[in-house]
């Protein structure tokens, strides 16, 4: 379960990150029913790569309380339009977080500052899909080779990360949270990778490396999914 506490990771964060965990925080503890698994699979120190699914715009706010009840203060790679929006762009900047201009010639760009970020052993979030799922169940999609790109140029840890519930939370279209879902959030052992560290990066490498990827995803989200409630026994 998420608490209050005044415990959580804080250097790094930024003013407006962290008024806005600030802010959030309180709302997670008392109107989100959150069940958190696999804390120890995220490394305390060092560079790391976080994979999640993505449902919901809830999933980063769910996605950060995680990841700070693990220790780490998490950075996003994440649409450049969210840095011209009001308010969310102070929270982008803040955050140092990663934008990512799809589609035009700067998207090489976002890898050269998430190379960066890892190398100074920061712990970057990644959304393999690059989107939220359009399947209508809630499954992953395939996801891009952006993450594998990234973990085996720089040989970081890959630790898998499954969400369920945030599209209940806060469905797609909307901008008004639901209180009181359910949301269970899960990590998984490190993605092994160590046998592609010495490959040529070719398209092949890259799709077999994200493959793993998301089936890691894919297998936590099954067992999240078949999670009981967090109040039945």
């Amino acid at each position: 379960m998420v608490v209050l506490t005044g415990r959580l990771p804080r250097r790094g964060r930024g003013f407006w990150y962290s008024v806005a965990i600030d802010l959030l925080w309180p709302f997670v503890v008392l109107f989100v029913r959150m069940r958190m698994a696999g804390h120890g699979h995220v490394p305390r120190r060092g560079p790391v790569l976080l994979a999640s699914n993505h449902l919901s715009f809830a999933d980063p706010v769910t996605l950060t309380a995680f990841t700070l009840a693990s220790g780490r203060v998490p950075r996003y790679l994440a649409k450049a339009s969210l840095w011209r929006a009001p308010v969310v762009g102070w929270v982008m900047r803040s955050g140092r977080h990663i934008p990512v201009d799809r589609g035009t010639v700067r998207a090489g760009r976002a890898v050269d500052v998430a190379r960066e970020a890892l190398d100074a052993g920061e712990c970057v979030i990644v959304y393999p899909e690059g989107t939220f799922t359009t399947d209508p169940d809630g499954w992953p999609m395939r996801g891009k080779n952006g993450v594998a790109r990234l973990a085996l140029a720089t040989r970081t840890p890959v630790v898998p990360v499954a969400q369920w519930g945030t599209r209940s939370l806060l469905p797609v279209g909307s901008f008004v949270p639901r209180p009181w879902r359910k949301v269970h959030v899960v990590a998984g052992a490190e993605v092994d990778l160590s046998d592609l560290y010495d490959l040529e990066h070719t398209r092949q490498v890259l799709d077999l490396a994200t493959e793993r990827i998301m089936a890691a995803i894919t297998t936590l989200l099954v067992g999240v999914r078949e999670l009981p409630h967090p109040g039945k026994r």
